[in-house]
């Protein structure tokens, strides 16, 4: 049974790191991005209409490897980083507030009907 946060196939399938290369292609990065080095999404595969790269080749002006080695860097967390990163850190806070908000945005209507009759 398939949970409400769990992605549907082939984004469900957990994504291994790529490996360091002198010669880095712009899938290297995505694969950066999809097993979640960066730190800024879960670990899985993300499908897209269009890899990472496909304008700039249609373009005429593909990424260099110095270009994606460069953006590799920038987008790589260290690993202190991508432990503490919001896509795998639960917020325990967040259900808790929610819930008082709307308690309290209740009490303040009932209060407000009740004061006015």
């Amino acid at each position: 049974m398939l949970r409400a946060e769990t992605p549907p196939p082939p984004a469900n399938l957990p994504a291994d790191p790529p490996p360091d290369s002198d010669t880095p292609t712009s899938a290297q990065l995505k694969a950066d991005i999809d097993s979640g080095r960066t730190a800024d999404k879960a670990p899985h595969l993300d499908v897209g209409a269009a890899p990472l790269g496909t304008c700039e080749e249609a373009g005429g002006t593909p990424p260099s490897s110095q270009e994606v080695r460069l953006a590799r860097q920038n987008e790589r967390a260290p690993s202190e980083k991508a432990a503490a990163g919001r896509a795998r850190q639960r917020q325990s806070w967040v259900v808790p507030a929610f819930i008082g908000v709307i308690v309290l945005v209740a009490v303040a209507l009932a209060l407000g009907l009740w004061l006015t009759h």
